[in-house]
């Protein structure tokens, strides 16, 4: 009869322990932020959001009604990009993404890539870095400007991400496409500085902020490679017809060898997410990163220049999610 009843004593205590993890799992709401490829800024800024969130306590001690508190845990895998972000965030599948700041325009408003997919839903948290584009050519392929291109191998980038959709538009604009290059690759943004370095393609596209080591590592690599300067008629056409283009300059010396400023057009880094998202979720992960502010700033050099009223307002087409809103109000940012 003892032995019945500690049997007994034990399934229930075990049924206890059990029931108690269960209850912990299931107080934790999982999310996830859509970023880039892992040597890009995209990947760093995603995985910083997490890092502010989950050091900062803010979600540990929110509480519900009932008092028992609800914690948020976030992942920040590397993605295809900027427009992949979004259209998972449309899906349901992310709750939050780096997007660059023209495709967060285009796919509010439905155009370019966007047209027949309108997302009004996709809504604004707040703008991070900016992003000058970057054709990365090699030493031997003597470019210095985009004509020099043709007839090069050159990469433009995987489908869905932002750097594939910016150097289109860019082809656009100068009136070519892909066969005015001797042959394209599709190459993801972590695969294009190994190929260009191996001397399989002579040049890349690419969106990021600076500086940023995976350019440093083509800089000094075989290829001794340098940005080309993106200017002219049909790069002013594309600046002035578009608020989220902007003329933008990669000073001399932010790479080993770079001995003159380079002149390009760029976006802004933004982070965007859904209004189908929690306003009490949006509202955290807004807090965590601007009460965590300095911390954050120092997650990357690209971050280094970063001012809290700039970010609430600069790259952001679409409406701000009421998340965020309730945040900036709080802290007198708006």
């Amino acid at each position: 009869m003892k032995k019945l009843i500690s049997s007994i004593v034990s399934a229930l205590s075990i049924f206890a322990l059990s029931f108690s993890l269960t209850a912990t799992a299931k107080s934790a709401e999982f999310f996830t932020i859509g970023t880039g490829g892992p040597t890009g800024v995209y990947f760093q800024t995603g995985n910083a959001i997490c890092k502010m969130l989950h050091k900062s306590a803010i979600s540990a001690d929110h509480g519900r009604k009932g008092g028992a508190a609800k914690a948020y845990r976030c992942t920040a895998p590397s993605t295809g990009g900027s427009n992949y972000n979004i259209g998972q965030i449309k899906e349901g599948e992310f709750q939050f993404g780096v997007a660059q700041s023209d495709w967060q325009f285009h796919a509010v408003n439905g155009s370019s890539k966007w047209e027949g997919k309108k997302f009004p839903e996709l809504r604004a948290v707040f703008s991070v870095h900016n992003e000058p584009f970057q054709i990365w050519a090699s030493k031997k392929a003597k470019a210095t400007k985009f004509k020099d291109l043709k007839g090069k191998v050159v990469n433009i980038g995987n489908p869905g991400s932002g750097q594939r959709g910016t150097m289109e538009t860019l082809m656009d604009a100068m009136k070519v496409n892909n066969s005015y290059f001797k042959s394209v690759t599709e190459l993801t943004s972590s695969e294009q500085v190994k190929a260009l370095c191996d001397g399989k393609i002579d040049a890349f596209g690419y969106s990021v902020g600076f500086p940023n080591g995976a350019m440093e590592q083509a800089a000094t690599c075989a290829a001794k490679a340098m940005p080309i300067n993106l200017t002219g008629k049909e790069v002013q056409k594309l600046i002035d017809g578009a608020a989220y283009y902007a003329k933008a300059t990669i000073p001399a010396g932010t790479y080993t060898g770079q001995k003159k400023d380079v002149t390009t057009f760029g976006v802004k880094a933004t982070v965007v997410t859904s209004a189908n998202v929690s306003e009490e979720l949006v509202y955290l992960v807004t807090k965590a990163v601007f009460e965590n502010f300095d911390d954050f700033k120092k997650q990357h050099p690209a971050f280094s220049f970063l001012q809290k009223k700039d970010m609430i307002k600069d790259g952001l087409s679409a409406p701000l999610h009421p998340g965020a809103i309730k945040y900036y109000k709080e802290a007198g940012l708006l």
